[in-house]
């Protein structure tokens, strides 16, 4: 195959049976394209199959369109939905950060330097401490200050400007503030959020300072999407390391915010790369 054509992801998903696979690769065969990469999963618990394929297309010409019409009569018979994403889409993420700066620092870096296939519009904060982070990488900062008062004022500002900039992704980089559960629901599958794996034991201020005065030997991190349970979403990815004794309340810290970069990169790039399907409460990632 021409080295010069991109691979497109085709992601589906349907009830499980017999077929699944086989309708999806002849078509591709049949279509004249090469199917690069497939993964898949038949998940007995919710009894639906999903699958992601990477494939590059007939280099005798490829339209989107006749790929979906040709399509849909073989992929009604299973009942699946299915979704093609081109290789140049470069997903719109909005990033929402507070005082900590580890996790944002991380995302622009892989940002600038092509590690992440997207494109940042703009940073919402409710301080205003990183907003010369912000212009260094020429990326608009809003400082939106959230009290008890103008909360539902500045969330509904918050919408209109990820509305405005055509967000696909919200992600939450060490973001201080429970979203109202009505913005939950908006954003529900489209916004991750990043926190210590800590949690439950260590809830509220100092968690790593609660963790050493109990001798915790593990320390990690936990990316998931957002939904009304706070810090109960569906899981995406999530990283630990061991630690001992020897490790005092700053060398957690230190520990944890690099585990909570790591894993919140993770995340981001498994949902860009069409990789995460949520079923349920649970996520089926489709991951080497």
């Amino acid at each position: 195959m021409s080295e010069n054509l991109k691979p497109w992801i085709f992601t589906a998903n349907c009830p499980s049976t017999i077929g699944t696979v086989d309708v999806v690769t002849r078509y591709m065969a049949q279509m004249g394209h090469y199917v690069e990469e497939i993964l898949s999963f038949d998940d007995k618990a919710s009894q639906r199959f999903f699958i992601r394929i990477e494939f590059r297309p007939n280099p005798d010409g490829f339209s989107v369109e006749e790929f979906n019409l040709a399509f849909a009569p073989r992929a009604e018979t299973f009942a699946m939905q299915w979704q093609l994403t081109e290789p140049e889409h470069r997903t719109r993420v909005a990033i929402l950060v507070s005082k900590y700066d580890h996790c944002l620092n991380d995302l622009l870096y892989r940002y600038r330097t092509g590690q992440l296939n997207i494109e940042v519009p703009l940073i919402i904060s409710n301080h205003p401490d990183l907003e010369e982070l912000a212009a260094w990488h020429q990326i608009p900062y809003y400082h939106l200050p959230i009290s008890r008062e103008t909360k539902a004022q500045q969330e509904q500002q918050m919408v209109e400007l990820l509305d405005a900039h055509d967000v696909e992704l919200v992600v939450l980089a060490r973001y201080m503030q429970v979203l109202s559960p009505w913005l939950c629901e908006k954003l529900e599958g489209k916004a991750i959020n990043i926190h210590h794996s800590l949690l439950p034991g260590f809830k509220g201020a100092r968690p790593y300072h609660q963790a050493w005065e109990k001798g915790v030997k593990m320390v990690g991190a936990t990316a998931h999407y957002i939904n009304n349970d706070l810090d109960e979403g569906p899981i995406i990815a999530q990283g630990i390391q061991e630690v001992g004794h020897a490790q005092y309340p700053e060398e957690l810290i230190a520990k944890g915010q690099d585990i909570e970069r790591i894993t919140l990169f993770n995340a981001v790039k498994h949902h860009i790369e069409k990789r995460v399907f949520l079923s349920g409460n649970r996520t089926i990632v489709l991951s080497h």
